[in-house]
C-alpha cells in the first residue's frame, strides 16, 4: 500500500546504502600522527595569543599544540579539558573558523590558519581511546545538586561539580544525554555515535546519577527540587519552534527542522528515512544549513534555503554557507514564506521578496512560488512554558555573569539562559562557570 509520504513526493531509500553510508562519512578526517606533527609545527605559539581569546572556555591553546608538537598528545588533551570537559565534541561542531582560527596569526598572514580544530580532536581522541579520564573527585562535601537538562551546559555543570565533590542527579526529558550535541547536530559532523561515546566517558567521574524521562513543569517542579537539592542548575534549552505564520503551515510535510535531525541522528538505518523530491528550508542558522544539507545528502533533487534577510546577515558562518553549496543546496536571499499551498499536503511555496527597511523586514508585495513537498522551518527555538517565578529576559531565563537566576539557589546556562552566543562550546563555558559559582556558594 503506497503512504501519503509516497503520495506527496517524500519517500525513504532515493540512495543506495553505500551511497549514504558515503554521503554521511566524516565531514573533516581525523589527522593521524605525521599529519598532526605538520600541523602542529606551524603554530607560533603566540605570547599573547588572539587564539585563546576569541575561545569562549578559554583553552590554553598554545600549550596543547605544544604539548601535541612534543609528542604528548594525552597532556594536550587534559590542557583542553580542564577548561572544557566536552572539547571532543567541540573540536568536531565548533564554528573554529569564526572563533580561533578566524583570528590565528597565520589566518591574517597567509589566509592559512593552524587547524586548531583538527589539532583538538586528535588529542582529546588520543585520550578518549585509551578509556582515560583524567581527573579525579575532591572528597565528597555531602552538599547535592540537582542538573535539569543533559545536554553541554548541564554536562559541563555536572562534570565541574562532580569533581569538586559534590553529588550530582541529572534529569532529562529524553531517553538519552547529550541535548543538542545528541540530537540536534548534524550526522556528519558527529559520527560513530561519539556524542553517546563522550557522555560515558564524562560520567566516568563518578559522583553523577542520570534519570531520563524527567521534564520541568510536567514530572519534575523547581519548588520540590529547591527542596530536596542544595543547588539548581537549569540548563533546559530551548523546546519550543516558532511559527511561520504562513497559511497552509499545518499541511503534511511542514514540520520543525529540530525533528527532522533529531529523526536522522536516532534512526539505525538512513535509507528508511523519508525525504522529499524538492525540500525548502525557511531559516539563516545553523540548523537550517544542516537540515538542508543532510536532505540532500539522502537523495533530494532540489533543495534550497530560503533566507528573509541578505547573505551577511545570515546566522550560519560563511564556512556552513559554503559547505551548504557545495553539496548542492541553492541559497536564496531577501525572501519570506506567504503561503504553502497543495491539497492536504505541500506542493508548492509561496515566498514573498523582502527589503530591510530600517532595521526591519517588509514584504514587496512581489511573489514567486517554487515545488515543495517538504518544507522545514529552522526559525529559531523558544523556552517552553515559564520555570516558577524565574524572571524572563528577550525570552530566555534572566541570568547574571555566573549564571544566578533571579530566585535564590537556581542557577542556568546554555540556549535557555540569556546572555552569549547559541553555541556548544559557549554553553559549556556557561556551566563550568555556574558550576564554580554554585560550588562557592555551597562552601561559603
Amino acid at each position: 500500500m503506497a503512504s501519503s509520504h509516497q503520495a506527496s513526493g517524500i519517500q525513504a531509500g532515493r540512495l543506495s546504502a553505500p551511497e549514504i553510508a558515503e554521503n554521511f562519512g566524516d565531514l573533516h578526517a581525523p589527522y593521524d600522527q605525521h599529519e598532526a606533527a605538520v600541523a602542529a609545527d606551524r603554530c607560533y605559539f603566540c605570547y599573547d595569543a588572539p587564539c585563546m581569546t576569541a575561545c569562549p572556555t578559554s583553552i590554553d591553546i598554545p600549550q596543547f599544540i605544544r604539548e601535541i608538537q612534543a609528542g604528548h598528545p594525552t597532556s594536550a588533551a587534559k590542557t583542553i579539558l580542564d577548561q572544557n570537559i566536552l572539547g571532543g565534541m567541540c573540536a568536531r561542531v565548533c564554528p573554529t573558523e569564526t572563533l580561533c582560527e578566524e583570528v590565528c596569526v597565520r589566518e591574517t598572514a597567509e589566509g592559512k590558519p593552524v587547524e586548531i580544530g583538527r589539532l583538538q580532536r586528535y588529542a582529546t581522541d588520543t585520550l578518549m581511546a585509551k578509556g582515560e579520564h583524567p581527573f579525579t573527585r575532591a572528597e565528597a562535601t555531602g552538599k547535592r545538586v540537582a542538573v535539569v537538562g543533559a545536554g553541554p551546559a548541564g554536562l559541563s555543570a555536572a562534570h565541574r561539580l562532580a569533581m569538586l565533590g559534590h553529588d550530582v542527579t541529572v534529569y532529562d526529558s529524553k531517553d538519552k544525554a547529550g541535548g543538542l550535541n545528541e540530537f540536534g547536530i548534524a550526522a556528519y559532523k558527529s559520527t560513530n555515535d561519539f556524542a553517546a561515546r563522550e557522555v560515558d566517558w564524562l560520567l566516568q567521574i563518578g559522583g553523577i546519577s542520570m534519570e531520563y524521562g524527567k521534564k520541568l513543569g510536567s514530572e519534575l517542579s523547581l519548588e520540590a527540587l529547591k527542596g530536596d537539592f542544595d543547588a539548581v542548575f537549569l540548563s533546559i534549552g530551548l523546546g519550543g519552534v516558532n511559527a511561520l505564520r504562513s497559511e497552509g503551515e499545518d499541511k503534511d510535510g511542514v514540520r520543525d527542522a529540530v525533528d527532522f535531525i533529531a529523526d536522522l541522528r536516532q534512526a539505525d538505518d538512513l535509507t528508511t528515512l523519508p525525504v522529499g523530491r524538492n525540500v525548502v528550508v525557511i531559516g539563516g542558522g545553523m540548523t537550517a544549513v544542516d537540515a538542508a544539507v543532510q536532505s540532500k545528502l539522502l537523495g533530494a533533487e532540489n533543495v534550497t534555503i530560503a533566507y528573509r534577510r541578505g547573505r551577511d546577515a545570515m546566522g550560519a558562518s560563511r564556512f556552513e554557507q559554503d559547505l551548504a553549496a557545495s553539496k548542492g543546496v541553492k541559497l536564496m536571499f531577501n525572501v519570506m514564506p506567504k503561503a504553502i499551498h497543495g491539497n492536504g499536503a505541500a506542493a508548492e511555496i509561496e515566498l514573498e521578496y523582502t527589503e530591510v527597511k530600517d532595521g526591519r523586514v517588509t514584504g514587496t508585495g512581489e511573489t514567486l512560488r517554487l515545488a515543495a513537498d517538504q518544507v522545514y522551518k529552522a526559525i529559531g527555538q523558544t523556552l517552553e512554558g515559564q520555570p516558577d517565578g524565574l524572571e524572563i529576559d528577550g525570552g530566555k531565563i534572566k541570568v547574571s555573569e555566573t549564571g544566578r537566576t533571579s530566585v535564590a539557589g537556581v542557577w542556568a546556562g546554555g540556549d535557555c539562559a540569556s546572555g552569549g552566543e547559541d553555541l556548544t562550546v559557549t554553553a559549556v563555558a556557561e556551566g563550568r562557570d555556574a558550576a564554580m559559582d554554585i560550588h562557592s556558594s555551597l562552601m561559603g
